[in-house]
């Protein structure tokens, strides 16, 4: 795993990666984070919701996001400053994931990149829509 420092960072640089989703990933992130929100858990309630069964939590696939940026781009040693999301549509359980990095703007004098971070389902529909602000690795 190699991580990329501001000088080798461009405009456009782009890369894609894609998770798929599972129940069990879902009851794991409950477990982990306490949100057990029923429209995540509980078939019978989600069922009665808009979304017409149980979906994956949010934070869930923004995770997917911070795992592109910490293992990609920029990648080992880079730190995450901000993150904006999004949350255009909802990911099902048996989704599967893309998650696309894009190098949108360098800020060389503060070592940060500015990354769009978009996530597309299997379907090539948007869902979640998002930006973040990172400082890559210093030049060793």
């Amino acid at each position: 795993m190699k991580g990329y420092t501001i000088q080798e960072l461009h405009v456009g640089l782009t890369v894609r990666e894609e998770f798929p989703v599972t129940e069990q990933m879902g009851l794991e992130f409950a477990g982990v984070s306490g949100d057990t929100n029923p429209v995540h858990l509980d078939q019978a309630y989600a069922a009665s919701t808009r979304f017409g069964g149980k979906i994956a939590h949010g934070m869930l696939i923004g995770s997917f996001i911070s795992n592109v940026i910490g293992t990609r781009l920029p990648g080992e040693g880079s730190i995450y400053v901000k993150q904006e999301l999004t949350f255009v549509r909802p990911v099902y359980y048996g989704d599967t994931v893309c998650v696309e990095i894009a190098v949108k703007e360098l800020i060389k004098e503060k070592n940060k990149v500015v990354l769009s971070t978009d996530c597309y389902n299997q379907k090539g529909k948007k869902v979640i829509a998002g930006e973040a602000l990172v400082m890559p690795k210093e030049e060793e």
